[in-house]
């Protein structure tokens, strides 16, 4: 479910940012990339905000609420000690790295949710959290200036939640990939919840 609703507000969270394209990657004067309207307009993102606010606070508040549901969950069930990250996680991250770049040979050792998936799945609640209140201090800025204070401004509160739009991005790009490296059998239990495996026969 994440996936399409965080795609929907991507695709109109850009919409927005059209009408003011002021976010570049870059040092100084130099820059090595810029989001601006052209790059824009080849992704298909043409200019509507007002199209853009309404879809992006329809599925701001699905995405809220699906998170608050997700995190519920985690609490209630306990789960959360299976991906909260520990003393090892950090070093067990750069080991599955140097796995996934071909660079470690030993198999890394057999786990539900290794270091560098403990980490991700942690830091991206927190990022769904800082979304969501980066959000509510630029759509309330009033309302909520206790929010806007600590994102230090409008204009502050609009940087943190533009970049963590594209740290969602990243986090998306990377977790397909690996899911597609890791076959249809894991992508099948990922949304089904069930994971088939197949039992060797005895030998007779």
């Amino acid at each position: 479910m994440n996936f399409p609703v965080l795609a929907l507000m991507v695709w109109s969270g850009l919409k927005i940012y059209r009408a003011y394209d002021v976010y570049r990657i870059g040092f100084g004067s130099w820059t090595l990339f810029r989001f601006d309207k052209e790059f824009l307009s080849h992704l298909g993102i043409t200019q509507g905000l007002a199209v853009g606010m309404a879809w992006h606070f329809l599925f701001g508040w699905i995405f809220a609420i699906n998170g608050a549901l997700y995190v519920g969950y985690l609490t209630v069930s306990g789960a959360w000690r299976q991906i909260l990250p520990n003393r090892s996680s950090l070093k067990e991250a750069w080991q599955v790295v140097l796995h996934d770049l071909r660079i470690r040979k030993e198999p890394l050792p057999k786990a539900k949710f290794n270091g560098a998936q403990k980490i991700a799945y942690t830091g991206v609640v927190l990022l769904g959290f800082i979304a969501l209140a980066s959000g509510l201090a630029i759509y309330k800025p009033v309302q909520l200036a206790f929010l806007l204070f600590v994102f230090g401004g409008y204009q502050g509160a609009r940087f943190v939640h533009f970049w963590v739009c594209m740290l969602f991005v990243l986090f998306f790009v990377v977790h397909i990939v690996q899911v597609a490296r890791a076959g249809w059998n894991n992508f099948r239990s990922m949304i089904t919840g069930r994971e088939i495996v197949i039992e060797e026969q005895p030998n007779v």
